[in-house]
Protein backbone atom coordinates (compact mmCIF):
# COMPACT_ATOMS: atom_id res chain seq x y z
CA UNK A 1 0.00 0.00 0.00
CA UNK A 2 2.80 2.29 0.87
CA UNK A 3 3.85 2.27 -2.91
CA UNK A 4 0.69 3.58 -3.87
CA UNK A 5 1.39 6.77 -0.70
CA UNK A 6 4.46 6.89 -2.42
CA UNK A 7 3.04 7.54 -6.09
CA UNK A 8 0.94 10.34 -4.74
CA UNK A 9 3.88 11.98 -2.72
CA UNK A 10 5.83 12.10 -6.11
CA UNK A 11 2.67 13.58 -7.74
CA UNK A 12 2.18 15.77 -5.17
CA UNK A 13 5.94 17.16 -5.20
CA UNK A 14 5.10 17.74 -8.66
CA UNK A 15 2.38 19.83 -8.80
CA UNK A 16 3.01 21.36 -5.52
CA UNK A 17 -0.49 20.87 -4.58
CA UNK A 18 -2.77 18.43 -2.81
CA UNK A 19 -5.60 19.21 -5.10
CA UNK A 20 -3.58 19.31 -8.68
CA UNK A 21 -2.16 15.97 -7.48
CA UNK A 22 -5.82 14.60 -6.76
CA UNK A 23 -7.09 15.84 -9.93
CA UNK A 24 -4.52 13.78 -12.20
CA UNK A 25 -4.75 10.71 -9.94
CA UNK A 26 -8.65 10.74 -10.20
CA UNK A 27 -8.98 10.63 -6.45
CA UNK A 28 -11.00 12.79 -4.45
CA UNK A 29 -8.85 15.39 -2.88
CA UNK A 30 -9.59 14.32 1.13
CA UNK A 31 -7.89 11.00 -0.03
CA UNK A 32 -4.71 12.57 -1.31
CA UNK A 33 -4.69 14.20 2.22
CA UNK A 34 -4.88 11.32 4.11
CA UNK A 35 -2.08 9.54 2.31
CA UNK A 36 -0.05 11.75 2.60
CA UNK A 37 -0.51 12.07 6.20
CA UNK A 38 -0.20 7.97 6.52
CA UNK A 39 3.14 8.05 4.87
CA UNK A 40 4.41 11.36 6.98
CA UNK A 41 3.61 8.50 9.99
CA UNK A 42 5.02 5.90 8.94
CA UNK A 43 8.05 7.54 8.11
CA UNK A 44 7.68 9.91 11.57
CA UNK A 45 8.80 13.20 9.60
CA UNK A 46 6.64 16.05 7.90
CA UNK A 47 6.90 15.99 4.32
CA UNK A 48 5.12 19.29 3.01
CA UNK A 49 4.70 22.31 4.45
CA UNK A 50 3.35 25.51 3.70
CA UNK A 51 4.25 29.16 3.06
CA UNK A 52 0.99 31.05 2.35
CA UNK A 53 -0.95 29.37 0.08
CA UNK A 54 2.55 27.88 -1.35
CA UNK A 55 3.28 24.22 -0.66
CA UNK A 56 6.70 22.90 -0.54
CA UNK A 57 8.66 20.13 0.56
CA UNK A 58 10.40 19.79 3.77
CA UNK A 59 14.26 18.45 3.97
CA UNK A 60 12.56 15.05 4.55
CA UNK A 61 10.30 15.42 1.85
CA UNK A 62 13.59 16.16 -0.46
CA UNK A 63 15.77 13.19 0.80
CA UNK A 64 12.51 10.55 -0.19
CA UNK A 65 11.90 12.20 -3.20
CA UNK A 66 14.77 10.68 -5.11
CA UNK A 67 13.85 7.13 -3.17
CA UNK A 68 10.34 7.28 -3.93
CA UNK A 69 11.07 8.02 -8.06
CA UNK A 70 13.15 4.99 -7.52
CA UNK A 71 10.87 2.73 -6.42
CA UNK A 72 7.85 3.67 -8.66
CA UNK A 73 10.27 2.49 -11.57
CA UNK A 74 11.91 -0.69 -10.03
CA UNK A 75 8.21 -1.75 -9.37
CA UNK A 76 7.27 -0.84 -12.84
CA UNK A 77 10.62 -2.94 -14.39
CA UNK A 78 9.48 -5.45 -11.88
CA UNK A 79 6.58 -6.02 -13.52
CA UNK A 80 7.87 -6.00 -17.35
CA UNK A 81 10.59 -8.67 -16.09
CA UNK A 82 7.67 -11.15 -14.93
CA UNK A 83 5.66 -10.44 -17.48
CA UNK A 84 9.21 -11.07 -19.90
CA UNK A 85 7.29 -10.60 -23.35
CA UNK A 86 5.93 -7.53 -25.77
CA UNK A 87 2.32 -7.05 -24.46
CA UNK A 88 0.49 -4.40 -22.88
CA UNK A 89 1.00 -0.72 -23.76
CA UNK A 90 4.43 1.07 -25.00
CA UNK A 91 4.46 4.49 -24.23
CA UNK A 92 6.61 6.76 -26.28
CA UNK A 93 7.17 10.14 -26.07
CA UNK A 94 8.16 12.95 -29.19
CA UNK A 95 7.56 15.96 -30.30
CA UNK A 96 5.52 16.94 -33.54
CA UNK A 97 7.76 17.10 -36.51
CA UNK A 98 9.35 13.61 -35.55
CA UNK A 99 5.55 12.48 -34.67
CA UNK A 100 4.69 13.82 -38.31
CA UNK A 101 7.52 13.18 -40.77
CA UNK A 102 9.66 10.37 -38.96
CA UNK A 103 7.90 8.37 -36.70
CA UNK A 104 4.69 6.91 -38.64
CA UNK A 105 6.29 4.61 -41.26
CA UNK A 106 8.57 2.80 -37.44
CA UNK A 107 5.26 2.90 -35.69
CA UNK A 108 3.92 0.72 -38.86
CA UNK A 109 6.94 -1.48 -38.04
CA UNK A 110 5.90 -1.70 -34.57
CA UNK A 111 2.43 -2.53 -35.34
CA UNK A 112 2.96 -5.06 -37.61
CA UNK A 113 5.71 -7.21 -35.26
CA UNK A 114 3.12 -6.92 -32.24
CA UNK A 115 -0.31 -6.80 -33.31
CA UNK A 116 -0.92 -7.41 -29.58
CA UNK A 117 0.78 -4.00 -27.99
CA UNK A 118 -1.09 -0.50 -27.66
CA UNK A 119 0.94 1.89 -28.52
CA UNK A 120 0.43 4.83 -26.77
CA UNK A 121 1.91 8.44 -28.27
CA UNK A 122 2.53 11.37 -27.10
CA UNK A 123 3.72 14.52 -27.77
CA UNK A 124 6.13 17.50 -26.01
CA UNK A 125 9.07 19.56 -25.61
CA UNK A 126 12.38 18.00 -25.70
CA UNK A 127 13.01 18.55 -22.16
CA UNK A 128 9.67 17.10 -20.62
CA UNK A 129 10.41 13.88 -22.85
CA UNK A 130 13.86 13.78 -20.78
CA UNK A 131 12.02 14.43 -17.75
CA UNK A 132 9.13 11.65 -17.88
CA UNK A 133 11.78 8.89 -19.33
CA UNK A 134 13.85 9.62 -15.76
CA UNK A 135 10.27 9.61 -13.67
CA UNK A 136 10.05 6.68 -15.35
CA UNK A 137 6.16 7.51 -16.92
CA UNK A 138 7.84 6.95 -20.75
CA UNK A 139 9.08 3.87 -22.00
CA UNK A 140 10.60 5.57 -24.94
CA UNK A 141 11.30 8.97 -26.58
CA UNK A 142 12.15 10.19 -29.95
CA UNK A 143 13.72 14.14 -29.80
CA UNK A 144 15.54 16.31 -32.05
CA UNK A 145 18.06 17.71 -30.59
CA UNK A 146 21.98 18.15 -30.27
CA UNK A 147 23.78 14.94 -29.05
CA UNK A 148 21.89 14.14 -25.18
CA UNK A 149 24.35 13.81 -22.40
CA UNK A 150 21.43 13.58 -19.78
CA UNK A 151 22.38 11.47 -16.67
CA UNK A 152 20.02 8.15 -16.40
CA UNK A 153 19.63 8.26 -20.12
CA UNK A 154 21.00 6.54 -22.95
CA UNK A 155 20.52 8.24 -26.34
CA UNK A 156 20.74 6.70 -29.48
CA UNK A 157 21.62 8.69 -32.44
CA UNK A 158 19.74 7.52 -35.74
CA UNK A 159 20.68 10.45 -37.97
CA UNK A 160 21.83 14.10 -38.46
CA UNK A 161 18.80 16.31 -39.04
CA UNK A 162 20.09 19.31 -41.22
CA UNK A 163 18.01 22.57 -40.49
CA UNK A 164 17.06 24.96 -43.13
CA UNK A 165 15.63 28.46 -43.44
CA UNK A 166 11.70 28.05 -45.14
CA UNK A 167 10.88 30.92 -47.55
CA UNK A 168 8.19 31.87 -50.15
CA UNK A 169 10.32 30.85 -53.67
CA UNK A 170 9.85 34.36 -54.60
CA UNK A 171 11.96 35.73 -51.45
CA UNK A 172 14.90 37.68 -51.67
CA UNK A 173 17.14 34.70 -50.58
CA UNK A 174 15.27 31.64 -52.21
CA UNK A 175 18.38 31.34 -54.54
CA UNK A 176 21.14 31.25 -51.76
CA UNK A 177 23.61 28.64 -51.01
CA UNK A 178 23.33 29.07 -47.47
CA UNK A 179 21.95 31.48 -44.79
CA UNK A 180 23.69 32.88 -41.91
CA UNK A 181 21.84 34.32 -39.22
CA UNK A 182 23.20 38.00 -40.45
CA UNK A 183 21.37 37.50 -43.32
CA UNK A 184 17.73 37.28 -41.77
CA UNK A 185 18.25 40.97 -40.54
CA UNK A 186 14.79 42.23 -40.07
CA UNK A 187 13.20 39.48 -41.55
CA UNK A 188 9.47 38.46 -39.73
CA UNK A 189 10.13 34.80 -38.07
CA UNK A 190 7.13 32.19 -38.05
CA UNK A 191 8.23 29.99 -35.19
CA UNK A 192 7.77 27.37 -32.94
CA UNK A 193 6.66 26.86 -29.76
CA UNK A 194 8.64 28.02 -26.53
CA UNK A 195 10.77 24.97 -25.61
CA UNK A 196 11.32 23.69 -28.86
CA UNK A 197 15.20 22.80 -29.43
CA UNK A 198 16.31 24.63 -32.70
CA UNK A 199 13.83 27.68 -31.97
CA UNK A 200 15.96 27.93 -29.26
CA UNK A 201 19.25 27.64 -31.44
CA UNK A 202 18.18 30.08 -33.94
CA UNK A 203 17.53 32.98 -31.50
CA UNK A 204 20.49 32.72 -29.72
CA UNK A 205 22.32 32.73 -33.18
CA UNK A 206 20.38 36.17 -34.47
CA UNK A 207 21.09 37.74 -30.98
CA UNK A 208 24.90 36.43 -30.96
CA UNK A 209 25.19 38.15 -34.84
CA UNK A 210 23.54 41.14 -33.61
CA UNK A 211 20.45 40.56 -36.08
CA UNK A 212 17.41 42.58 -35.87
CA UNK A 213 13.55 40.43 -36.26
CA UNK A 214 10.03 40.35 -35.19
CA UNK A 215 8.39 37.30 -34.28
CA UNK A 216 4.96 37.27 -36.46
CA UNK A 217 3.48 34.12 -35.51
CA UNK A 218 4.37 30.80 -33.27
CA UNK A 219 2.97 27.38 -33.50
CA UNK A 220 3.65 24.27 -32.35
CA UNK A 221 2.27 22.57 -35.39
CA UNK A 222 5.12 22.73 -38.24
CA UNK A 223 2.26 22.56 -40.87
CA UNK A 224 0.35 25.85 -39.47
CA UNK A 225 4.24 27.40 -39.98
CA UNK A 226 4.33 25.77 -43.32
CA UNK A 227 1.27 27.94 -44.80
CA UNK A 228 1.94 30.73 -42.92
CA UNK A 229 5.47 30.60 -45.13
CA UNK A 230 3.68 29.80 -48.55
CA UNK A 231 1.16 33.17 -47.32
CA UNK A 232 4.13 35.11 -46.99
CA UNK A 233 3.61 36.18 -43.41
CA UNK A 234 7.64 35.62 -43.10
CA UNK A 235 10.11 32.72 -42.89
CA UNK A 236 10.53 29.79 -40.91
CA UNK A 237 13.57 27.14 -39.56
CA UNK A 238 12.72 23.73 -39.55
CA UNK A 239 14.14 20.42 -40.13
CA UNK A 240 14.50 19.43 -43.99
CA UNK A 241 12.24 16.65 -43.66
CA UNK A 242 9.21 18.14 -42.52
CA UNK A 243 9.65 20.33 -45.85
CA UNK A 244 10.32 17.71 -48.45
CA UNK A 245 7.34 17.30 -50.32
CA UNK A 246 6.68 21.05 -50.39
CA UNK A 247 10.22 22.09 -52.13
CA UNK A 248 9.60 19.34 -54.93
CA UNK A 249 6.58 20.85 -55.82
CA UNK A 250 7.63 24.00 -55.89
CA UNK A 251 5.34 25.55 -53.08
CA UNK A 252 8.47 26.66 -50.80
CA UNK A 253 12.04 27.31 -51.45
CA UNK A 254 14.28 25.83 -48.46
CA UNK A 255 18.02 27.31 -47.90
CA UNK A 256 20.30 25.45 -45.53
CA UNK A 257 20.69 27.17 -42.13
CA UNK A 258 24.70 28.00 -41.82
CA UNK A 259 25.62 28.27 -37.82
CA UNK A 260 28.95 26.95 -36.13
CA UNK A 261 26.67 25.37 -33.42
CA UNK A 262 26.73 21.80 -32.88
CA UNK A 263 24.58 19.57 -35.59
CA UNK A 264 21.08 18.55 -34.69
CA UNK A 265 20.35 14.81 -34.09
CA UNK A 266 17.10 12.43 -34.27
CA UNK A 267 17.83 10.71 -31.12
CA UNK A 268 15.96 7.46 -29.28
CA UNK A 269 16.21 7.97 -25.43
CA UNK A 270 14.80 5.64 -23.33
CA UNK A 271 16.25 5.13 -18.48
CA UNK A 272 19.34 3.39 -18.28
CA UNK A 273 17.89 1.25 -15.99
CA UNK A 274 15.10 0.24 -17.92
CA UNK A 275 14.26 -2.89 -18.72
CA UNK A 276 13.61 -3.55 -22.61
CA UNK A 277 12.31 -6.86 -24.21
CA UNK A 278 13.80 -8.20 -27.05
CA UNK A 279 11.25 -7.23 -28.96
CA UNK A 280 11.52 -3.51 -28.20
CA UNK A 281 15.84 -3.63 -28.31
CA UNK A 282 15.52 -4.95 -31.61
CA UNK A 283 13.12 -2.25 -32.91
CA UNK A 284 15.17 -0.39 -31.46
CA UNK A 285 18.14 -1.50 -33.12
CA UNK A 286 16.47 -1.29 -36.45
CA UNK A 287 15.49 2.25 -35.81
CA UNK A 288 19.13 3.21 -34.70
CA UNK A 289 20.93 1.80 -37.53
CA UNK A 290 18.98 3.36 -40.24
CA UNK A 291 21.50 6.56 -40.29
CA UNK A 292 24.59 3.71 -40.97
CA UNK A 293 28.02 5.63 -39.58
CA UNK A 294 27.10 9.26 -37.79
CA UNK A 295 29.94 11.60 -39.13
Amino acid sequence: MELVYLHTFREVARWGSFTRAAEELGYAQPTVTAQMQKLEQSYGAPLFERFGRKLRLTQAGEALLPYARELIRLYGESKDVVKRQMSGPVRIGTIDTLAAYFLPRHLQSFRQQFSEVDLLLQTGSEAAILQQIKDGLLDVGFIFDRFCTEDEVIARVVRKEELVVVLPPVHRLASASVIRAMDLQGESLIVTEEGCTYRRMLLEALRDAGTGYRIACQFSNPEAIKQCVRSGLGVALLPRMAVEKEVVDGDISAVPFDTARAPFFIQVVYHQKKWLSQGMQAWIESIAGEGGQIE
